[in-house]
């Protein structure tokens, strides 16, 4: 079977996954020792030392639940992550019968690798985009904007398709979604410990505070507040930096995949033109936007782009695909699906070499003439066209 991806990214990626899950253990752990600092902080002020080994002994008993924690929250990411997605985005699995054209397009590049098709899922949304998701062959889906369909002309809408499926293979999906767990738990740890935090603030702490020993005169309960809020910061902001530091190589590389199983780099080209800045899913989280073929949402600067620009991939694929490049598409108003139909219809060919073909043959007395031209006039009158042995003799 011939390979298409990146063998060593494919095995980066598989790397990457298992750190990244070892991380958000590891992530979750800082967590749980800061809360244990700032809840000892809470509710007594002794010295820095002792309160970092009050949380140390918290955090010792506490550990086993967040292991178990973050267990069951992978099991739920692991079993629901795709209907979690379905209810931002509003999509929907399709079968043959409801959607021939998409499914067939998805069938035959399937089949022309020996890949496990994946569910094929619809969101009626007028946003040009797509995306994958999944963490195993079981799960694998491909999402496809209603709009997106009615923009894209087959062989497009087969080059999307195409660049999702090696998503799929070179497991760029699968890291994904795992980063976007972690995200998800952190953030969900982040915000409990903050509430009690300030919930025990404006109650008077955990019990109330006391002293250890009223002998002794320095307390650090200050200090321990400040470092536990900054591990606690520092862990988020970790989760948020682990999804933009995932390569942004795999967009270059998932697009070369699916020049590679389409053999048409400029349906790739002109798909990606299309669904420029014409993507925005505006009940879509920032995690379900990294997922798709083009995200128009912006990070501070280039350097937090989760996505190179349409301009570095298209430039890509002229270099080292041969395609051709039409250049942004201007954007049209509500009828702009149909006008991005009219140009790639003039784009695979429907102009002739010297201008539009004839729309319709010109009318002869016996029907249509051939070739679209009016018969020959005759001495009585306009001429035949051939018959069935050749031109007629005038």
């Amino acid at each position: 079977m011939a390979a298409y991806g990146l063998y060593t990214h494919i095995q980066s990626n598989k790397r990457r996954s298992v750190a990244l899950l070892i991380g958000l253990f590891v992530l979750v752990y800082v967590m749980v020792f800061a809360g244990a600092l700032l809840a000892e902080a809470l509710t007594i002020n002794a010295p820095l030392d002792y309160l970092m080994r009050a949380a140390a002994y918290d955090f010792i008993k506490a550990a086993p639940f967040a292991t178990v924690g973050t267990i069951i929250w992978i099991f739920i990411a692991y079993q629901f992550h795709q209907s979690m997605i379905d209810a931002v985005t509003g999509a929907h699995p399709v079968s043959r019968q409801e959607e021939p054209r998409l499914y067939n397009l998805l069938e035959n590049l399937c089949i022309s690798r020996g890949i496990t098709m994946p569910t094929l899922r619809i969101a009626d949304d007028d946003a040009l985009n797509a995306f994958a998701t999944g963490l195993n062959d079981k799960q694998y889906s491909i999402t496809v904007t209603r709009g997106l369909m009615e923009a894209l002309n087959d062989q497009e809408m087969e080059a999307v398709l195409g660049h999702e499926l090696t998503h799929i293979r070179n497991g760029d999906v699968r890291m994904m979604v795992i980063a976007v767990v972690i995200a998800g738990a952190i953030s969900f740890f982040g915000e409990l410990i903050f509430r009690l935090f300030f919930q025990a603030s404006f109650y008077g702490g955990f019990g109330g505070r006391r002293r250890r020993d009223e002998g002794e005169g320095r307390g650090g309960a200050g200090v321990a507040i400040v470092i536990a809020i900054a591990l606690i910061v520092v862990a988020w902001l970790l989760s948020v930096v682990i999804r933009f530091a995932l390569s942004r190589q795999r967009e270059f590389l998932a697009d070369a995949g699916s020049v590679e199983l389409t053999k048409n780099p400029d349906a790739m080209i002109m798909a990606l033109r299309k669904i420029e800045n014409r993507g925005e899913l505006h009940a879509a989280t920032s995690a379900v936007m990294e997922m798709c073929i083009d995200n128009p949402r912006e990070g501070f600067s280039d350097i937090f782009a989760t996505h190179p620009s349409v301009d570095a991939r298209v430039a890509a694929l002229v270099k080292y695909a041969g395609g051709h490049d039409p250049g942004p598409l201007a954007l049209e108003g509500p009828d702009q699906p149909a006008e991005l139909a009219d140009q790639s219809d003039a784009a695979a060919g429907h102009e002739g070499p010297w201008g539009d073909a004839p729309q319709q043959p010109t009318q002869g007395p016996w029907g249509p003439a051939p070739g679209g031209t009016a018969p020959a006039e005759g001495p009585w009158g306009p001429t035949p066209g051939p018959g069935p042995w050749g031109p007629r003799n005038t």
